[in-house]
């Protein structure tokens, strides 16, 4: 059997919805305002890690059934223990209350009356949309009808709407690069595709797209993996086109508007330069929708997951958890979950690309046994270093000494150059051992 045209168009619809979030929507303009006149070389680094990667990640969950599979090459314990943490930190713990609360204080909260309590709103907003999100995701096989059919194709009719009339009506005025990207603006847009978290998230969403092109009546591997694949490349390329659009915008004021708080501030300045006050309700739909639809996702995906730990909790009772759980967390506000984010992230993100880098060279290395394990340890080692030592601060003596001679470490990519010696190493041992 075959995927007709229109069925794989809504199944690309789909994966580009799940991974158009929050992180997807803010940071693009925000790195085009700070890049400035370098926002071509730091929209390329971001591409690798919000686009290309992520695309990679899907590809390879996919090949494998499930990130557990995959990082069962690492060990049974690690599989257990990073499955479990990557769930948790782009779910409940922070990707799905981030992708919640951007919407709310970006689009709604500045347009409140004076006299209106923001804490009592944010928890009416935060209540109908998680409401909204766990009955969407009560119906897994309803997910390529319902948001590959009118969410995504609403969302980016909207997004070009916005872009063509910032063409043709926008102020533009490009400032030169902020400090952050003056002096490596390819490696600083590399870290920035990072806060996006699809890297992580394709590790789960791999396995929903192979799971909903089965639905469809698609028995064979080979034609899973094929049309897996497809539907990769078309979403990737939108993503691309969309995150282009939105850092055009943020590089075009960049010397019109003061650098903003974050990059919902920078696009909201944008959309009310275009529209004024009844932009307000145009951002609200443009967040709202694409905020919903990767709730929706990851609410879907984390709650399969669990649901096959234990049978004394069902795959709806998890729904309900979970959209409870963010719902808490939520209410916290985008500042604190932003916070949070940045040292999770820079700690688990290099282990998560070091994994599809590995998955990708799966047939070549597979009868190694000692390269998957070595390279993780190894990257997850230095990722945690760096975050305690650069991020938190806290003082680690003669091992911050020898990190700092690491290439690029002060940029937060020293682990590039400690993967490649560890699978150089191993595939030495590998050789010798053989002989």
């Amino acid at each position: 059997m075959k995927l007709g045209k229109k069925k794989m168009l809504l199944v690309s619809f789909m994966l580009f919805s799940l991974f158009f979030g929050a992180g997807n929507l803010i940071f693009p303009p925000f790195l085009g305002q700070n890049a400035g006149e370098k926002m071509p070389l730091a929209i390329l680094g971001f591409l690798i890690t919000a686009v290309a990667l992520p695309v990679l990640g899907v590809i390879v969950v996919a090949r494998f059934d499930g990130l557990d599979k995959l990082s069962q090459k690492v060990g049974t314990r690690f599989s257990m223990i990073f499955t479990i943490l990557i769930y948790l930190s782009i779910g409940p713990g922070l990707g799905i209350p981030r992708a919640a609360s951007v919407p709310f204080e970006m689009a709604v909260a500045p347009y409140l009356p004076k006299e209106a309590s923001v804490t009592i709103c944010m928890v009416i907003f935060s209540l109908v949309f998680f409401v909204l999100a766990a009955w969407l995701a009560m119906t897994p096989n309803k997910l390529v009808e319902r948001i590959g059919k009118f969410l995504t194709p609403t969302l980016l009719l909207l997004l070009v709407f916005v872009f063509i009339n910032y063409v043709f009506r926008g102020e533009v005025n490009i400032a030169a690069a902020q400090e952050a990207y003056a002096g490596n603006p390819l490696a600083k847009g590399f870290l920035e595709g990072y806060q996006t978290m699809d890297t992580i998230a394709a590790l789960n969403f791999g396995l929903v797209i192979a799971t909903t092109i089965t639905s469809l009546g698609i028995e064979s591997k080979k034609s899973v993996m094929s049309y897996t694949v497809r539907a990769g490349i078309f979403a990737g390329t939108i993503l691309s086109l969309v995150y282009l659009m939105l850092s055009y915008m943020g590089m075009g004021s960049s010397n019109v508007f003061p650098i903003q708080e974050n990059g919902a501030w920078t696009l909201r300045c944008i959309v009310k330069q275009l529209f004024g006050g009844p932009g307000a309700v145009l951002l609200a739909a443009i967040f709202t929708l694409a905020c919903l639809t990767t709730c929706v996702g990851l609410i879907t995906s984390i709650s399969q997951y669990f649901s096959t730990l234990t049978k004394k909790i069902s795959y709806t009772q998890w729904v309900f958890l979970i959209s409870g759980f963010s719902f808490l967390v939520c209410n916290q506000g985008l500042n604190t979950i932003l916070g949070l984010s940045i040292p999770v992230l820079n700690a688990i993100y290099p282990i998560s690309i070091m994994l599809i880098v590995l998955g990708i060279c799966d047939r070549w290395i597979k009868n190694n046994p000692y390269i998957y394990p070595w390279t993780i340890t190894a990257v997850g080692c230095i990722s945690i270093i760096y975050v305690l030592d650069k991020q938190l601060k806290v003082p680690l003596g003669f091992l911050s000494d020898w990190c700092h001679a690491l290439p690029l470490y002060s940029m937060g990519l020293g682990w590039v150059a400690v993967a490649i010696a560890a699978a150089a190493l191993t595939s030495v041992l590998y050789a010798f051992k053989k002989r």
